[in-house]
């Protein structure tokens, strides 16, 4: 199965980079451990979306290692949105009114 490109949400591309904030803020080290969790995660949507736990909404979840988030993503056969990088702490679904339809 040929990869699929990976798209992020604006709001999910916000709580990356304000995960990464916070992590720098503390420990440069764990802020460039979690864009490398993030990158890697993002290469396992490509590859194959269908893999991942079925979530919310139709959605997917893929949970990062050594962090408390998780990738929530829809996908077609060419292309797959992640609408929230989701700390594990916050309310379910609050981003699902970010879902639109993936063309």
């Amino acid at each position: 199965m040929p990869a699929v490109r990976v798209e992020f949400h604006p709001a999910a591309i916000a709580e990356a980079n304000a995960a990464f904030a916070w992590y720098a803020d503390r420990d440069e080290t764990a802020a460039a451990l979690f864009l490398a969790e993030l990158d890697r995660v993002s290469d396992l949507i490509a590859v194959d979306p269908e893999r991942w736990v079925p979530h919310l909404f139709g959605t997917r979840r893929i949970v990062l290692r050594r962090f408390p988030f998780s990738a929530v993503f829809r996908a077609t056969c060419e292309v797959a949105v992640v609408f929230a990088v989701v700390h594990h702490r916050r309310r379910p679904g609050y981003w699902k009114d970010r879902l639109r339809p993936v063309s």
